[in-house]
């Protein structure tokens, strides 16, 4: 069991690496807000794991590899959303959002921002088919029939978590270290970038297929 879970981790670590929409997430909001902020980002990208665990374990992976029309109903709001944020950060003004909290104003508008980053990063996640289809796919090769399931489901859960929050605070440090050097040109810059990712990314998605089709 030792052995599958370091393999398991190290298969997560080659997954979470490559980047996806949560990771350009990371990275902009590190480049723009600071790593502090970025981290409400992350969870929510991290609770966003969680839920697409806990489906995939429940069976709805299952439902959507068979079901036309919910892959498709998914898989279509998923493609708006990111487009969506794509569209929103390609019209950034390039502002940098770390600023010290001296009112009860700027600490409101703290706030509002970073439980904005949450709900975004976890909404990235878990409007996206891909991410079901994949756990159904990848978490039964870890697992052993002869145990009790909601165990192994759970530890799997943990160590894909801390592979994913390790690797976004990675992207996220990365951008808030750069920020140190960026003008408003220069942020402005990031998030367009990643913006033409995010709709690049929701483009492909459409082009996403059940297995069985």
């Amino acid at each position: 069991m030792e052995i599958s879970i370091v393999t398991f981790a190290l298969l997560a670590l080659v997954v979470v690496m490559t980047p996806g929409p949560t990771v350009l997430l990371a990275l902009s909001n590190g480049s723009r807000y600071g790593l502090v902020s970025a981290g409400y980002g992350i969870a929510g990208a991290a609770l966003s794991d969680g839920v697409l665990i806990a489906a995939a374990g429940l069976g709805l992976g299952a439902i959507l590899a068979t079901s036309a029309v919910l892959f498709t109903v998914v898989k279509m709001i998923g493609v708006g959303y990111l487009m969506w944020l794509g569209v929103q950060m390609l019209r950034s003004s390039g502002e940098l959002g770390s600023f010290p909290a001296h009112s009860n104003r700027q600490i409101s508008g703290v706030t509002g921002r970073r439980l904005t980053l949450f709900r975004k990063s976890f909404l990235v996640a878990f409007t996206n088919p891909k991410g079901y289809l994949f756990f159904t796919a990848f978490l039964p090769q870890f697992l052993d029939p002869s145990e009790p399931l909601l165990a192994q489901y759970a530890l799997l859960a943990l160590v894909f978590i801390a592979v994913d929050v390790a690797t976004m605070a990675a992207y996220a440090g990365l951008g808030a270290k750069a920020m140190q050097f960026l003008s408003h040109r220069g942020a402005r810059w990031i998030d367009r970038t990643c913006g033409g990712l995010l709709i690049t990314l929701g483009c492909a998605l459409t082009f996403v297929r059940r297995s069985n089709e």
